[in-house]
């Protein structure tokens, strides 16, 4: 019971901690102390927490290394993009039609992990990260060849050319090819961004404090002990993992209604990386953690814009030094002790 309530306890800060983050936003876009590239941040922050949310459910809890999660978010972000567009005038209200399309691309990045994730899950280590980074390349790579349509007859489909669709006259082209989507109707919110993060903590913590989550654990610790209990090991892998992939579908769907234009380009092998940065600073297997990692280094790219060509210097020297703060204890001491010197220093200077 004493478990049960800490894990209980620890759940409702989550909560609580994405409530008072939101609030706190809306103060400051409300008292105007955000500027336009800051508040255009806000719903982007949410994807990318909801992204590292989901992540760690792979990294951190199944301790399976992941590198194309940027294929799961381009499969939810345009299949969203043209579920929202071709329900936009059966479906004026936007809300509605937001809610259908997050479902529809975590749906779709759903499949695209079962498609993946059952031959490949019986790898591990090294084999598992490449497999799935050449999914997210592969899946990039089918984006930039794709082109989707509609008009009165329904969805055209083509991997060739915009003019291979054969449209009526008054078609609409959705996707077209390495232009990406374009002419998106921006219905995404940062409300509701923030309702996506709650729903995803609500499944991993509810997951994570489940049986599977416990016969989860337990193949991550021992892999071998865990068989010979008979657990079905592939089962609860593939598990996490299309529960992963599910919910960055979802946030690949609110980010791409975000933009009046998606490229392919975005979801490439550097955005994998940068979810497992957020991933790894945030402590691996922390979702607290996750969360104000992903916020920190999402916002701090463009506050230390006003530095220009010293900002990305200035953001390295930041990743590691939060590095050593998080995974080395004499080194964040030794820092802390450095810090407290030059406070005195300057206190006797002073005097």
């Amino acid at each position: 019971m004493k478990k049960l309530s800490k894990n209980t306890l620890n759940g409702f800060i989550n909560y609580g901690l994405v409530v008072v983050l939101f609030i706190v936003f809306q103060i400051l876009a409300s008292a105007k102390v955000l500027n336009n590239s800051m508040t255009g941040l806000l719903v982007p922050i949410c994807c990318y927490v909801v992204m590292a949310l989901s992540l760690n459910l792979v990294v951190g809890f199944s301790g399976e290394l992941s590198l194309g999660h940027a294929g799961f978010m381009s499969v939810g972000a345009f299949s969203g993009v043209v579920v929202s567009t071709c329900l936009s005038q059966m479906i004026t209200f936007a809300p509605l039609r937001l809610v259908v399309a997050v479902l529809i691309g975590a749906l779709f990045a759903a499949a695209a992990g079962v498609l993946i994730g059952v031959p490949v899950l019986r790898l591990r280590g090294d084999y598992l990260a490449i497999v799935t980074l050449a999914f997210g390349e592969i899946i990039k790579n089918i984006m930039n060849c794709m082109y989707i349509g509609y008009d009165s007859k329904g969805l055209h489909f083509s991997l060739t050319d915009e003019a291979s669709m054969n449209m009526e006259a008054g078609g609409v082209t959705i996707v077209n090819g390495p232009m990406g989507a374009l002419k998106i109707a921006k219905i995404s919110t940062f409300a509701s961004g923030i309702v996506l993060i709650l729903i995803t903590l609500f499944i991993i913590q509810n997951l994570v404090n489940s049986r599977a989550g416990r016969a989860i654990a337990g193949i991550r610790d021992n892999r071998i002990a865990a068989e010979a209990c008979g657990v079905p090991v592939t089962k609860y892998k593939l598990m996490a993992f299309v529960t992963s992939a599910a919910m960055a579908g979802a946030a690949g769907a609110l980010y791409g209604l975000n933009y009046s234009t998606i490229v392919p380009k975005k979801f490439d092998f550097n955005t994998s990386i940068l979810i497992l940065v957020f991933v790894v600073l945030g402590g691996i297997g922390n979702l607290r953690g996750s969360i104000v990692a992903a916020i920190i280094l999402t916002v701090l790219p463009e506050a230390l814009r006003q530095f220009q060509d010293y900002r990305m210097l200035v953001y390295a020297i930041v990743l590691i030094l939060v590095m050593i703060l998080t995974n080395n204890e004499k080194a964040a001491s030794f820092i802390s002790g450095l810090f407290k010197k030059i406070k005195a220093s300057k206190k006797e200077a002073k005097a």
